[in-house]
């Protein structure tokens, strides 16, 4: 998947209501697109403004590497206890909420969409949204990742040694070599490592993750893939432990979810934003999936 932007990223809120917040570009040394530092009240990191403590969206990458006590992290309705030694990524879209900000403690790397190449992205998995946020390092994957990152640190504040287009250059390799061993850790369990070989599942989640809202048929999926509807059937199946059609139907939900959670959009729109034109199909759909209505699911969180 190339690298990409999540729409309505302008800060004010985009189609759905949940405000996304783009790569905060001026907290960037030479306003290249990543920054890298220590987390903190006293260091900033964020963009100014940015609700933290609140549900949002942002269009960037986010790994927390964490030194420090304890810290709560909420991202799709999945609470997360972070400790020293563990880290946390957070893609491009996901709904997620700070607890108080000034537990946190540690390194935050943050990347804008486009700063790596294709290939690189591909490597590292950067979407890879149905792998878990929180990582667990053993005691030598976890030095290993410290010193990576203490690296790319080093460089990245060292903007007197090279021409601005070189230090670029330098940052991307070393994000890079950061970014394959996080991956591999990401990866690391034999169903992880299974998905990601699995060419036809991996083509198929992109595909889904991009039409979700307008797409829900498994054979217009598997036509514009250039698979049998068995073929996809079957890799989906391994890769999961589900159909195509659950597959579809989950990420629905969730995206279903987020709306009715964290804004106030009347549930007619949810129902459209997801692909469903009648409000009454979109009713039936989230009951059958949920056993709760839209309605009862809104106020069970208010």
């Amino acid at each position: 998947m190339a690298d990409r932007t999540i729409q309505g990223g302008d800060g004010d809120g985009g189609v759905d209501g949940i405000r996304t917040f783009p790569f905060p570009v001026e907290l960037s040394v030479g306003g290249v697109g990543m920054h890298v530092g220590p987390m903190g009240l006293d260091r900033p990191w964020h963009a100014e403004g940015a609700p933290l403590e609140r549900v949002h969206r942002i269009d960037f990458h986010v790994v927390m590497l964490f030194d420090g006590a304890p810290v709560r992290h909420m991202i799709d309705f999945a609470e997360y206890q972070a400790a020293a030694g563990d880290l946390l990524w957070i893609r491009p879209g996901q709904v997620h909420r700070f607890s108080r900000t000034s537990e946190y403690r540690g390194t935050v790397l943050t990347m804008q969409p486009g700063f790596l190449p294709r290939a690189t992205v591909e490597a590292t998995g950067l979407y890879r949204y149905d792998l878990p946020p929180l990582l667990h390092p053993d005691g030598p994957q976890l030095t290993a990742l410290q010193s990576a990152l203490a690296q790319l640190r080093r460089e990245y504040e060292d903007t007197t040694t090279l021409p601005l287009s070189l230090h670029t250059a330098v940052l991307r390799h070393s994000l890079t070599a950061f970014l394959l061993r996080l991956a591999h850790l990401a990866a690391s369990s034999a169903e992880a490592v299974r998905r990601q070989s699995d060419t036809t599942f991996t083509l198929f989640r992109d595909a889904v993750e991009k039409n979700f809202a307008t797409n829900h048929s498994v054979s217009a999926y598997a036509d514009s893939l250039g698979y049998s509807r068995r073929t996809l059937v079957r890799a989906v199946r391994a890769a999961t432990g589900e159909t195509p059609k659950g597959f579809i139907d989950k990420r629905v939900v969730l995206e279903a979810k987020r709306l009715l959670a964290h804004t106030d959009i009347p549930i007619g729109r949810v129902g459209a934003a997801v692909g469903f034109p009648d409000a009454a199909n979109f009713s039936k759909f989230f009951h059958q999936h949920t056993e709760m209505t839209p309605a009862a699911f809104r106020a069970e969180l208010r």
